[in-house]
């Protein structure tokens, strides 16, 4: 890369910075999550000659790369937050959370797909697009406001971990789709029979190496080296790069593995006492001060609303599948008594953040010419939307229900508070 690229993506950063900085200070003061500012700045200069700039040939490579850099961090820092004791307290209702939010967005999304005269195979493709989540858009706000060990916090963590493996499948099942059109019925069986052999043992080997990290190795590669931020810092990257590019690398998600190095790591923190605190601090910093701000510029330059204006229609009743199907997934767990009214309104707010995955598969699709221009625009643009308003509409409502929605994972029920107050 030259001095000239270099420089010219210095600049390009210094700008969207300087904005972002001064676009945080007038939203700290609505008590609005700073960082956000980053995501506005960005959807602004997507339409100036920053995004070509950016996300050109010449820099793209480089600016991704600090973007996904951003993703690794910041789910970083949220799994040195989930404690597992408390998220098995909460394993069955989460599952019960991820089959809802996702099978409804589902069967809107392909019913939208034949309503509009696309055949059943396409429908099925597109409804399974309207089903993940990017929880790494939303738990930037939840750590603002003190979520992240809520209810709340752990049951949108908890269902985006689950969707990112619903990702996995979903990629892997367009893969041999469009492999199926240029193969015989022979070849097609082989190619499934091997996609999920892999992804088996991918998973498998995946679990053996943090299973043994999180009891094992970390503990011991931290006693090697004296008690000092900077020594459990290095341990740390590590621990987030080694699972992280394991995940990306065997097609698992580099935010699957993101999460399990923190969860792996958090025990070594607490051991630690002061030194794990301040550490805890400064990978905080870091996220939030310079990486985390990367990854929402690069969500921001992304965000493409062309669609809205080519082929409006489609583009919003793909957008409301998925919104208003995750609406429904989530409400259904109020009368199971699992989550309050406010609760399942809150994450089912929050579930709907979208990012890539759509995306990448829309662009599959496109390029097998198993779809059109008009789909595949109408694709990226419910995807940009979502991205655009998810966030903004999350922080308003967190902002004005935060102290009711700071409820621990170890309190009550709802159901069961109703009874207790019922008997007294």
């Amino acid at each position: 890369m030259s001095e000239v690229l270099v420089g010219k993506l210095l600049l390009a950063l210094t700008l969207l910075l300087g904005a972002s900085y001064l676009l945080a200070a007038v939203l700290t003061r609505l008590r609005i999550p700073g960082i956000l500012g980053a995501l506005v700045v960005a959807m602004a200069a997507h339409y100036s000659p920053l995004n070509g700039l950016l996300l050109g040939p010449d820099l793209y490579p480089v600016f991704g790369f600090l973007a996904n850099l951003g993703v690794l961090f910041l789910l970083f820092f949220i799994g040195l937050q989930i404690d597992m004791g408390e998220m098995r307290k909460l394993s069955r209702d989460i599952v019960w959370l991820t089959v809802l939010n996702t099978s409804f967005p589902f069967l809107l999304g392909m019913l939208v797909m034949l309503a509009m005269g696309y055949g059943w195979m396409l429908a099925f493709v597109i409804g399974l697009t309207r089903m993940p989540t990017a929880e790494a858009v939303i738990v930037p706000i939840l750590d603002e406001f003190n979520l992240i060990r809520t209810r709340v916090g752990r049951f949108i963590v908890g269902t985006g971990v689950l969707d990112d493996v619903i990702e996995v499948f979903l990629i892997a099942f367009v893969s041999v789709w469009i492999g199926e059109k240029a193969a015989s019925s022979t070849a097609m069986g082989n190619l499934i029979e091997d996609e999920v052999l892999r992804l088996v043992a991918i998973v498998a080997l995946f679990l053996i190496a943090a299973l043994i990290s999180y009891r094992w190795l970390a503990p011991w590669l931290s006693r090697l080296l004296p008690r000092r931020p900077r020594n459990l810092t290095l341990l740390s990257m590590l621990v987030v790069f080694g699972f992280g590019g394991f995940a990306e690398y065997g097609e698992l998600g580099m935010v699957i593995g993101a999460i399990t190095g923190g969860i792996i790591m958090r025990p070594v923190y607490n051991r630690l006492g002061v030194v794990g605190e301040q550490t805890t601090q400064t990978i905080r910093a870091i996220t939030y001060g310079f990486f985390g701000l990367l990854f929402f510029f690069w969500v921001g330059l992304s965000v493409n609303l062309e669609g809205l204006v080519t082929s409006p229609t489609l583009a919003l009743l793909l957008f409301l599948a998925a919104f208003v199907g995750k609406l429904i997934g989530v409400a259904i767990m109020v009368p199971m008594g699992k989550i309050s009214w406010l609760e399942a309104g809150t994450i089912g707010v929050g579930i709907n953040a979208r990012l890539t995955t759509e995306i990448i598969v829309a662009k599959l699709l496109l390029d097998a010419r198993l779809i059109d221009v008009d789909l595949f625009t109408a694709l990226v643009a419910a995807s940009s939307l979502s991205t655009a308003l998810v966030p903004l509409l999350f922080a308003l409502i967190v902002r004005r229900w935060r102290a009711a929605l700071q409820q621990p994972v170890s309190a009550t029920a709802p159901h069961q508070r109703a009874k207790d107050d019922h008997h007294a």
